[in-house]
Protein backbone atom coordinates (compact mmCIF):
# COMPACT_ATOMS: atom_id res chain seq x y z
CA UNK A 1 0.00 0.00 0.00
CA UNK A 2 1.56 3.66 -1.06
CA UNK A 3 2.32 5.87 1.58
CA UNK A 4 0.94 9.06 2.29
CA UNK A 5 3.76 11.72 3.96
CA UNK A 6 3.11 15.29 4.67
CA UNK A 7 5.01 18.25 6.25
CA UNK A 8 5.07 21.58 7.05
CA UNK A 9 8.47 23.50 7.68
CA UNK A 10 8.33 26.83 8.63
CA UNK A 11 12.09 28.84 8.55
CA UNK A 12 13.36 32.46 8.26
CA UNK A 13 14.51 33.14 5.05
CA UNK A 14 15.58 37.05 4.73
CA UNK A 15 13.49 39.16 5.02
CA UNK A 16 10.45 36.56 5.59
CA UNK A 17 9.34 33.86 6.84
CA UNK A 18 8.49 30.90 4.90
CA UNK A 19 6.42 27.84 4.96
CA UNK A 20 7.49 24.58 2.88
CA UNK A 21 4.60 22.47 2.52
CA UNK A 22 6.17 18.86 1.70
CA UNK A 23 3.24 16.34 0.49
CA UNK A 24 4.15 12.90 -0.66
CA UNK A 25 2.23 10.47 -2.49
CA UNK A 26 4.18 6.92 -2.87
CA UNK A 27 6.96 7.85 -4.65
CA UNK A 28 5.69 11.19 -5.91
CA UNK A 29 6.93 14.53 -4.20
CA UNK A 30 5.34 17.97 -4.77
CA UNK A 31 5.57 20.71 -2.80
CA UNK A 32 4.06 24.39 -1.85
CA UNK A 33 5.65 27.40 -0.80
CA UNK A 34 3.72 30.18 1.54
CA UNK A 35 5.33 33.45 2.38
CA UNK A 36 4.63 34.90 5.96
CA UNK A 37 5.28 38.11 6.33
CA UNK A 38 6.54 38.33 10.15
CA UNK A 39 7.28 35.17 12.46
CA UNK A 40 3.77 32.93 12.64
CA UNK A 41 2.69 31.75 15.58
CA UNK A 42 1.75 27.88 15.68
CA UNK A 43 -2.39 28.91 15.50
CA UNK A 44 -1.27 31.37 12.64
CA UNK A 45 -0.19 28.39 10.65
CA UNK A 46 -2.95 25.90 11.51
CA UNK A 47 -6.11 28.57 10.79
CA UNK A 48 -3.84 29.76 7.39
CA UNK A 49 -3.51 25.77 6.50
CA UNK A 50 -7.50 25.58 6.79
CA UNK A 51 -8.55 28.80 5.30
CA UNK A 52 -6.24 28.57 2.56
CA UNK A 53 -6.16 24.70 1.74
CA UNK A 54 -8.15 24.37 -1.50
CA UNK A 55 -5.79 27.40 -2.78
CA UNK A 56 -2.06 25.59 -2.54
CA UNK A 57 -0.74 25.23 -5.54
CA UNK A 58 1.21 22.38 -5.78
CA UNK A 59 4.72 21.99 -7.85
CA UNK A 60 4.47 18.94 -10.79
CA UNK A 61 5.36 15.91 -8.77
CA UNK A 62 8.90 14.79 -8.61
CA UNK A 63 10.30 11.08 -8.15
CA UNK A 64 10.93 10.93 -4.27
CA UNK A 65 13.99 9.31 -2.55
CA UNK A 66 14.46 5.70 -1.89
CA UNK A 67 15.27 5.00 1.91
CA UNK A 68 15.32 7.58 4.50
CA UNK A 69 18.36 9.14 5.52
CA UNK A 70 18.85 7.27 8.69
CA UNK A 71 18.45 4.21 7.43
CA UNK A 72 21.55 4.01 5.26
CA UNK A 73 25.10 3.62 6.58
CA UNK A 74 26.84 7.21 7.16
CA UNK A 75 30.17 6.50 5.63
CA UNK A 76 28.15 5.65 2.81
CA UNK A 77 25.81 8.14 2.63
CA UNK A 78 28.59 10.65 2.23
CA UNK A 79 30.45 8.86 0.21
CA UNK A 80 27.29 8.82 -2.12
CA UNK A 81 26.54 12.78 -1.36
CA UNK A 82 30.25 13.62 -2.59
CA UNK A 83 29.54 11.06 -6.02
CA UNK A 84 26.57 12.93 -6.92
CA UNK A 85 27.69 16.36 -6.39
CA UNK A 86 30.92 15.60 -8.45
CA UNK A 87 28.38 14.30 -11.27
CA UNK A 88 25.64 16.53 -10.92
CA UNK A 89 24.60 19.79 -11.72
CA UNK A 90 21.39 19.74 -9.80
CA UNK A 91 21.67 22.19 -6.84
CA UNK A 92 19.10 22.29 -3.71
CA UNK A 93 17.22 19.79 -2.10
CA UNK A 94 14.08 17.41 -4.18
CA UNK A 95 11.75 20.20 -2.49
CA UNK A 96 14.07 23.25 -3.78
CA UNK A 97 13.54 21.18 -7.43
CA UNK A 98 10.37 20.71 -7.45
CA UNK A 99 9.97 24.23 -6.01
CA UNK A 100 11.86 25.60 -9.52
CA UNK A 101 10.05 23.02 -11.42
CA UNK A 102 6.75 24.71 -10.42
CA UNK A 103 8.76 28.06 -11.28
CA UNK A 104 9.23 27.23 -14.89
CA UNK A 105 6.04 25.43 -15.24
CA UNK A 106 4.44 29.05 -13.99
CA UNK A 107 6.50 30.80 -16.44
CA UNK A 108 6.14 29.05 -19.82
CA UNK A 109 2.21 29.27 -18.56
CA UNK A 110 2.30 33.47 -18.24
CA UNK A 111 4.71 33.43 -21.71
CA UNK A 112 1.60 31.38 -23.46
CA UNK A 113 -0.78 33.94 -21.98
CA UNK A 114 1.12 36.76 -22.96
CA UNK A 115 2.15 35.78 -26.62
CA UNK A 116 -2.16 34.93 -26.96
CA UNK A 117 -2.42 38.30 -25.86
CA UNK A 118 -0.39 40.01 -27.75
CA UNK A 119 -1.99 38.04 -31.27
CA UNK A 120 -5.36 38.99 -30.24
CA UNK A 121 -4.17 42.89 -29.67
CA UNK A 122 -2.79 42.69 -33.14
CA UNK A 123 -5.54 41.35 -34.95
CA UNK A 124 -7.85 43.79 -32.74
CA UNK A 125 -5.61 46.43 -34.11
CA UNK A 126 -5.38 45.09 -38.08
CA UNK A 127 -9.34 45.32 -37.84
CA UNK A 128 -9.31 48.62 -36.69
CA UNK A 129 -6.86 49.77 -39.57
CA UNK A 130 -9.43 47.83 -42.19
CA UNK A 131 -12.58 49.93 -40.75
CA UNK A 132 -10.95 53.14 -40.93
CA UNK A 133 -9.78 52.11 -44.55
CA UNK A 134 -13.43 51.25 -45.61
CA UNK A 135 -14.62 54.37 -43.99
CA UNK A 136 -12.13 56.69 -46.02
CA UNK A 137 -13.46 55.25 -49.43
CA UNK A 138 -17.27 55.09 -48.21
CA UNK A 139 -17.45 59.20 -49.08
CA UNK A 140 -16.30 59.16 -52.72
Amino acid sequence: MPKNESSLTVYFDPPFWVGLYRRQEGDRLSVHKITFGAEPRDSEVYEFLLAHWRELRFSPAVAAGGLPAWAVNPKRRQREIRRELERSTAVGTKAQQALQAQREAQKEEKKHRRQERKEFEAERKFSLRQEKRKEKHKGH
